[in-house]
């Protein structure tokens, strides 16, 4: 059966949950890719001002709780019907968003947020749920490649617009999120409500049935040691949203991106780039996206007669090897190779992740264990925002780093407040210091060596590649 005729089996629900993905991940994506830096920009730019460890501490425990919250959430979708659940989902997205360009104090911040993450969990579940209801045997395997490419189209869109938008104003960027949402409103009404067995069980039952089912998958070690392994996957994965953006803002210079683009086409760079003549740090991350939609289908080809645990522990080495030299240098021409690097090693492993959970998994358990692939990314989150807050500040982060220098010099320079913010900070430091800008980021940089951050980052990816190997060697005893 070829490509066109697999195609023209599916459904229009399976056609109509794509596109419910699609405006999803552009309104999540739209607003996560740019959190990082609205999250810790001066006040005075219309950014919120918060240090890297709230924003590292408030990132990563929102998002934690997100990738573990389906685990339930799919229970309640059985319960009360997918297009109910849905329609609470945006309900609580849209409003989400829109709330999210209001609140500034960070516990109110920290909430909306989470609140934003109720709804996410409540709509991941189901739209997966439909793509598998929606498919079959003959035609699961491209039905689940187009959904995985779907998902990268809506998260190469949103960051791309979001960038365009909160040049603007910050605000802008939430209510894009928020409006995108009311689009899927719309399109809920020619949803169709799935074939589903109906739940007659208390909701209180049910979601004690999930935890008593989790904790039998736990009793299986080997399975529950990989999962501990794949969270260093994805502690690894998520610096790309978490950290990369800031480092990105605070040491690199994507002027030079800017100029060479500018010179082939003039046209071009004012689409990518911004009024100040560089490259916005979400512009350049977004390039994940882009990489894995032009070239998923070309990876899977080459990668699927490898075993998955093979296939994994290569991407998974490929992928450490290009975040690391995310942080090497500060020409940002450098990043178009290090991300495509990382984005192969990502394609090559991440698919494989939910690939060999449904090949080890019990026949009567499939579902069961392709629940738990959540607590990975849950986990890893996590640690990403341990990472990308405290370690960062401790290393790498711009601001902590002067005032470093700053103390050591014994200047008397106010602390950053609502009223002194971090650029107030800066400039009275550059005139305390008789320097500019560049320079100091230039002093910073050779004094502090902020880029060693790669050094942690690459490390718990080829630890993860290691211990996978061992696990794969000595516990799976494979040859």
């Amino acid at each position: 059966m070829n490509i066109i005729k697999v195609i023209k089996t599916f459904s229009r629900n399976y056609w109509m949950a794509n596109t419910m993905e699609l405006f999803e991940r552009w309104a999540y994506y739209g607003m996560f890719a740019v959190l990082a830096l609205y999250l810790t920009g001066s006040k005075d730019t219309g950014a919120l001002g918060f240090t890297q460890i709230q924003k590292g501490h408030l990132m990563g425990t929102v998002t934690f709780i997100l990738y573990f919250l389906p685990i339930i959430t799919g229970s309640i979708a059985d319960k009360f019907g997918y297009k109910k659940v849905l329609f609470v989902a945006y309900i609580i997205l849209s409003s989400g968003y829109c709330l999210m360009g209001m609140v500034t104090n960070y516990a109110t911040v920290f909430i909306v947020f989470l609140f934003v993450a109720i709804g996410a969990a409540l709509f991941k579940p189901v739209i997966s749920a439909t793509i598998a209801r929606n498919t079959n045997e003959t035609n699961s395997s491209v039905g689940f490649g187009i959904f995985y490419m779907i998902v990268n189209i809506g998260a190469f869109v949103g960051p791309a617009f979001a960038s365009k938008l909160r040049a603007h104003s910050w605000n802008y960027v939430f209510i894009m999120s928020s409006g995108i949402i009311l689009v899927n409103m719309i399109l809920l009404i020619f949803y169709k409500e799935p074939d589903r067995e109906k739940k007659t069980e208390s909701l209180t039952k049910i979601i004690a049935t999930v935890f008593k089912n989790i904790f039998e998958v736990m009793k299986d070690f080997k399975f529950v040691l990989f999962l501990l392994i794949i969270v260093g996957f994805w502690t690894m994965y998520w610096q790309l949203f978490f950290t990369l953006p800031t480092f990105i803002e605070q040491w690199v210079d994507t002027s030079i991106v800017y100029n060479s683009i500018a010179n082939i086409s003039p046209a071009l760079a004012s689409i990518i780039g911004n009024t100040s003549g560089s490259i916005s740090p979400e512009m350049i991350t977004d390039l994940d996206a882009l990489y894995i939609i032009l070239f998923q289908i070309i990876v899977s080809s080459l990668v699927m007669k490898l075993k998955p645990l093979n296939s994994m522990i290569s991407g998974i080495f490929i992928a450490s090897i290009g975040l690391g030299l995310w942080f090497v240098t500060q020409n940002g021409m450098y990043l178009f190779l290090s991300i495509m690097i990382f984005s192969f090693g990502e394609m090559a492993s991440s698919p494989k992740i939910s690939e060999y959970i449904g090949r080890i998994a019990p026949k009567d358990k499939t579902a069961l264990y392709m629940g738990t692939s959540f607590l990975p990314l849950a986990g890893g989150n996590f640690f990403a925002g341990i990472l990308s807050g405290n370690i960062y500040t401790n290393m790498s982060d711009k601001i902590s780093l002067l005032k470093t220098e700053v103390t050591a010099r014994g200047l008397h320079i106010p602390e950053i407040s609502d009223n002194f913010t971090q650029n107030d900070y800066i400039r009275q430091a550059l005139q305390s210091m008789g320097m500019t800008n560049h320079e100091l980021t230039q002093y910073l940089w050779n004094t502090y060596h902020p880029s060693n951050i790669w050094m942690v980052f690459s490390g718990i990816g080829v630890f993860t590649a290691l211990m996978l190997f061992l696990y794969d060697r000595l516990l799976l005893k494979s040859k």
